[in-house]
């Protein structure tokens, strides 16, 4: 592309010339199967079984495995024990609402007999007849049995409230270990492949442990880490080459369909994914490679070697060093948009 003048000992010289470029973002590449995801067991206990293999297919709600747990056998004994007893304070014959009903029938009795009394004394007392003391008594008595009945209506309507407030705590709970006490199989959420297995039978397995990785059968991700200077300029839809060390320096096409928004602190890169426009034949996760993602390209345009720019944005010319406006870069050219033409001669920098 580039016409090198040397003669001798003498700098290397050329002439910037009209090209195109394609200007791209490098990244590693994972492959890795579409939709994978780790399967948790639902309780911890023993594991019983695998009932699949590595490389098994399996269909959506298929049992991959089954535990042996006896934990929750005994929290749903307890959890039914508990709602029985819930269930008879609040409306057992023989219940605190029940005490305190009788409690309230006594109560009523008494007021009403004190304020017949009471209410009969007052007009007794109104025509002079009986004694102060004998009218204050009866009034005291009411007053007495009046606040009496209302604390008890009061204690009525909140232990009601609190006895309520158990029962459906107690359902709650029962019906929450009668689901553990059913849930000891693992089942696979998508269509696809087993692609790992995690634990053997016999062992003690938690529900923070995956025991099984799965994926889809035949669609593959391209997971491409992405530097966080370079990210801006990756958009979805943008054309992806790249190459797989499995298999050499065939160059595969491949399309963003993904980017993640948030940054690995780790490596300060970003998770960008592809999808292949047109697939190996064979595929296994975890195969490695590396991949441009292509960001811009421009068909005819001024170019020079990038060895020969002079910092960021200058080039030595037989006048000195002129100041250029720079465009595109690829890996060893430069679009030039101002400061020479096609006829500067420009000259290499000395290392």
């Amino acid at each position: 592309m580039f016409l090198l003048i040397s003669c001798g000992n003498e700098q290397e010289k050329t002439y910037p010339v009209k090209t195109g470029i394609t200007e791209s973002v490098y990244s590693s590449v994972t492959i890795q199967p579409d939709s994978l995801y780790q399967a948790y067991a639902p309780v911890s206990g023993l594991l019983d079984e695998n009932l699949v293999e590595e490389g098994d297919l399996v269909a959506k709600g298929e049992v991959i495995a089954q535990i042996i747990n006896t934990s929750p056998k005994l929290a749903t004994e307890n959890a039914r024990a508990a709602l029985d007893l819930a269930k008879k304070n609040y409306r057992g014959s023989s219940g605190i609402l029940s005490s305190i009903e009788e409690e309230l029938k006594a109560a009523r009795l008494k007021y009403k007999d004190d304020s017949i009394n009471y209410y009969r004394q007052e007009k007794l007392w109104a025509q002079g007849i009986g004694s102060k003391a004998t009218f204050e008594s009866r009034k005291l008595a009411y007053e007495l049995s009046s606040n009496s009945l209302e604390l008890l209506q009061k204690k009525y309507s909140r232990t009601e409230d609190e006895l309520q407030t158990q029962l459906e705590q107690a359902e709650n709970t029962y019906r929450l270990a009668l689901v553990n006490t059913r849930d000891f199989s693992v089942t696979s959420k998508i269509n696809g492949k087993v692609y790992a297995l995690h634990k053997n039978p016999g062992e003690l397995i938690t529900s923070s442990q995956p025991l099984a990785s799965i994926g889809k059968e035949e669609d593959f991700v391209i997971e491409m880490l992405v530097d966080e200077v370079d990210i801006v300029r990756v958009k979805v839809g943008q054309p992806v080459l790249l190459t797989l060390d499995a298999y050499g320096d065939h160059v595969f096409e491949a399309e963003v369909s993904k980017i993640y928004p948030e940054k690995d602190e780790r490596n300060q890169t970003f998770l960008v994914e592809a999808l292949f426009t047109e697939a190996p034949e064979v595929l296994y996760p975890g195969l490695s490679g590396e991949a441009n993602i292509l960001t811009a390209k421009k068909d005819s345009t001024l170019v020079i070697p990038r060895a020969y720019l002079v910092g960021k944005n200058k080039v030595k010319t037989k006048d000195g060093e002129v100041q250029v406006t720079v465009g595109l870069e690829s890996l060893d050219s430069v679009e030039i948009l101002e400061g020479i033409t096609a006829e500067t001669l420009i000259y290499k920098p000395k290392e």
